[in-house]
C-alpha cells in the first residue's frame, strides 16, 4: 500500500508498510497513478501527450527498483513479527486523578469541571502508595515506568504528591525499577517553591493554555468568571524558562470558537514557548464549541499554514516542537507501539482517588470500565483484555487506511464516546490526524531538501 499526496510544492510518495518515504518529481507521481496496476505500454499511452515515451519507462524503472529493494509497495508483515507475535501486555504507566477537584472552570472540559461527574475529592497518600505497588506488580520486568499526576487540578493536592513520589523513589532500586513522574496543571497554583520541586522530581511537566487571550479566555475561566490568562501565562514562562526549555508542553485545546488555532499556536512560539501542543477539542455535536465536519477543510487550511510557518520559523533559526507535527524516519516506535498506540486500558491505566482503575482519564466515571481498585488489588482481566486486543488488525476501518501505523488505530475513548465501539475510530479525528501526518512529512522534506542544497 502507497499513500502519494502534494503539498507545499513537493510530491510525496510514502510505503506504508516499510514507512519509507519518498519526494518524486511529477512524471513518477503520475506514473504511480497508474503502475504497477497497468502494464508499462498502458501506463506509456495513457500519459503520452504529457511526457515522452522514454521518460515515463525511466520512471516505471526507478518503480521497479523501488520495489525490489522493499522501498516501495512492502508487503505488511507486522502480524508476523516476533514483537507482536509474542507480546505480553503488562502495565507500564498510571494517571494519577490526584485531585478530582479544579479551581478553574473550562467550558469545554470533559472531567466536568474537574469533578468526573461524581464528589470532588483528593486521593489520599494511602491510595497514592498503593497505586505505586500496584504499578511495580503489574510491570513484569519492565523497568522504565510512567505517573502522570493528573486532575482536575494535581497543586491542590500537593502534599499528598510529594508523599507519593517520596515513597516511589524509596522502593524503585529495590524492584530494579526507574519511575518517571510528569504532572498537569494549569498553573494557577504554581510558586516557585513548587516549580523548584517539580523540576527537581518531574520528567515532564504539561502546562494548560489555550493561546492568545481572547481564546485562552472564552473557554478557561476562574470559578468567578474571569479569564485566567492573565493569571498563568507570567508563571507558564517562568515554568519554561526555569526548566530550560526541555521536558515540558504548553497544551491547548482548539474549538470551533477559534477555527484560525494557528494563530495561537504561533502566539505561544512567539512567547518564548519551545514545545507546543493544541490540540482538537473532542465533543459531542450539541455543544456550540464542537468540531464538526464541515469544518474540516478550514482546519486542513490551518494546518498548512502552521506547516509553512514552521518551516520558515526553523529555516530563521526560531523554531519550535510542535507536537503533532513531530515524526520520526529514521526508527519511529516499535512495532507493538506502532500496532496499539498509546496502549490505553492494558499498558496505561487511570485511577482515581478512591483507587479504582479505569482504562484512562477519559473513562473515568463510567462503571461499564471499571477494571477493579487498587486498594483489592484486583484487576477486571476482560475488560482489560479487550483493550489489548484493540489494535489496528482488529479495526476494520483501519485496515485499508495508510495512516494505521502512525495513529494506531485512534483514541479509545474517542471511539467508544462517538460510536459505543472501541474498535469503532472516531472518523472526524482520524481526518484530522491523516492531515498532519501530511503536514509533518512535508515539513520532514522540506527541510531535508534545504539542507542538501
Amino acid at each position: 500500500m502507497i499513500h502519494k499526496f502534494s503539498q507545499g510544492n513537493v510530491n510525496i510518495v510514502l510505503d506504508v508498510n516499510s514507512g519509507a518515504v519518498h519526494v518524486v518529481d511529477q512524471l513518477v507521481y503520475d506514473v504511480l497513478d497508474y503502475y504497477p496496476d497497468h502494464t508499462k505500454e498502458i501506463v506509456v499511452d495513457f500519459l503520452k501527450d504529457k511526457y515522452n515515451g522514454n521518460s515515463i519507462l525511466e520512471a516505471i524503472d526507478e518503480i521497479d527498483n523501488l520495489k525490489k529493494n522493499n522501498l516501495l509497495y512492502t508487503e505488511e508483515n507486522y502480524m508476523k513479527h516476533a514483537a507482536f507475535k509474542n507480546k505480553k501486555t503488562i502495565v507500564k504507566a498510571l494517571c494519577l486523578h490526584i485531585a478530582h477537584d479544579c479551581n478553574i472552570r473550562c467550558k469545554y472540559c470533559f472531567a466536568s469541571q474537574g469533578d468526573f461527574k461524581g464528589d470532588r475529592s483528593l486521593m489520599t497518600a494511602k491510595v497514592g502508595k498503593k497505586a505505586i505497588d500496584f504499578l511495580i506488580n503489574n510491570s513484569e520486568n519492565r523497568k522504565n515506568l510512567e505517573v502522570d499526576f493528573f486532575g482536575g487540578e494535581p497543586l491542590m493536592n500537593f502534599q499528598v504528591i510529594k508523599e507519593i513520589v517520596e515513597y516511589g523513589r524509596s522502593i524503585e532500586k529495590k524492584y530494579d525499577k526507574n519511575i518517571r513522574f510528569t504532572i498537569t496543571t494549569n498553573g494557577v497554583l504554581l510558586n516557585d517553591d513548587i516549580m523548584d520541586y517539580i523540576n527537581q522530581h518531574m520528567y515532564n511537566v504539561v502546562l494548560s493554555i489555550d493561546g492568545r487571550k481572547e481564546t485562552n479566555d472564552t473557554m478557561r475561566y476562574t470559578i468567578h468568571g474571569d479569564g485566567t490568562y492573565d493569571i498563568i501565562l507570567p508563571k507558564l514562562k517562568k515554568m519554561a524558562e526555569r526548566r530550560n526549555h526541555e521536558n515540558y508542553y504548553v497544551r491547548g485545546t482548539f474549538t470551533r470558537f477559534n477555527l484560525d488555532f494557528a494563530e495561537d499556536v504561533l502566539h505561544l512560539a512567539d512567547l518564548g514557548f519551545k514545545h507546543i501542543s493544541v490540540e482538537p477539542v473532542v465533543a459531542a455535536a450539541e455543544n456550540d464549541y464542537a468540531i464538526q465536519e464541515e469544518d474540516l477543510s478550514k482546519i486542513f487550511q490551518q494546518y498548512e499554514y502552521l506547516a509553512e510557518a514552521c518551516i520558515k520559523r526553523e529555516k530563521a533559526g526560531s523554531g519550535f516542537n510542535f507536537f503533532h507535527f513531530m515524526i520520526d524516519l529514521d526508527q519511529g516506535p516499535c512495532v507493538v507501539k506502532r500496532l496499539l498506540g498509546c496502549g490505553a486500558g492494558a499498558e496505561y491505566l487511570a485511577i482515581t482517588p478512591e483507587g479504582d482503575l479505569y482504562p484512562c482519564h477519559q473513562f473515568v466515571g463510567n462503571d461499564d470500565f471499571n477494571l477493579g481498585n487498587v486498594l483489592e488489588d484486583n484487576l477486571d482481566t476482560s475488560i482489560y483484555n479487550s483493550f489489548a486486543n484493540a489494535h489496528v488488525y482488529n479495526k476494520e476501518a483501519c485496515n485499508q487506511c495508510w495512516a494505521k501505523f502512525y495513529c494506531s488505530g485512534g483514541c479509545h475513548a474517542n471511539a467508544y464516546n462517538f460510536n459505543k465501539d472501541i474498535l469503532i475510530p472516531y472518523s472526524v479525528g482520524c481526518e484530522m490526524e491523516k492531515k498532519r501526518i501530511e503536514c509533518a512529512l512535508t515539513i520532514k522534506a522540506r527541510l531535508m531538501e534545504e539542507e542538501e542544497r
